[in-house]
């Protein structure tokens, strides 16, 4: 079967697009209907405005944890171990107000310890989580 203008012992040299424009729309209705389950999930992060609070508790009651450039960690001031953590934290979670748990750390610290931190604080209780910077020292500072 040569085409228009074509004699039989001829080879063919013509590229037929019609398979190749089949096989992009087939590719692109499946990315389609899979781009919406490929979301991710994980924890959200809002960035909060400077701004007085009222009616809400005081910073002092809520759950302060501070991880220096060492690892070490400290609940409200207390220095704890990774044995003793988690019920340390259980215990301050319990007299807080708010069940806010926030979370201090320098700018060395690993990220997976500062993340085992706020998932360990979500599996002690915690409704509400945040993450401040520690304050720069003076020589090194910006």
């Amino acid at each position: 079967m040569a085409g228009a203008g074509q004699k039989e012992d001829e080879p063919i040299t013509n590229i037929n697009v019609t398979p190749l424009v089949d096989v992009c729309l087939v590719l692109v209705i499946i990315f389609m209907a899979v781009a919406p389950m490929a979301v991710t999930f994980g924890i959200k992060v809002f960035e909060t405005r400077p701004s007085t609070a009222e009616g809400k508790a005081s910073v002092d009651e809520n759950v302060n944890i501070k991880i220096t450039e060492d690892g070490a960690i400290a609940v409200n001031g207390v220095k704890t171990d990774g044995v003793t953590f988690r019920g340390v934290l259980a215990a301050a979670l319990l007299s807080s107000k708010d069940k806010m748990v926030i979370v201090t750390a320098d700018a060395k610290n690993r990220v997976g310890l500062v993340v085992e931190v706020l998932d360990a604080s979500k599996q002690a209780g915690a409704l509400k989580l945040a993450v401040m910077k520690a304050e720069m020292k003076a020589e090194g500072g910006i």
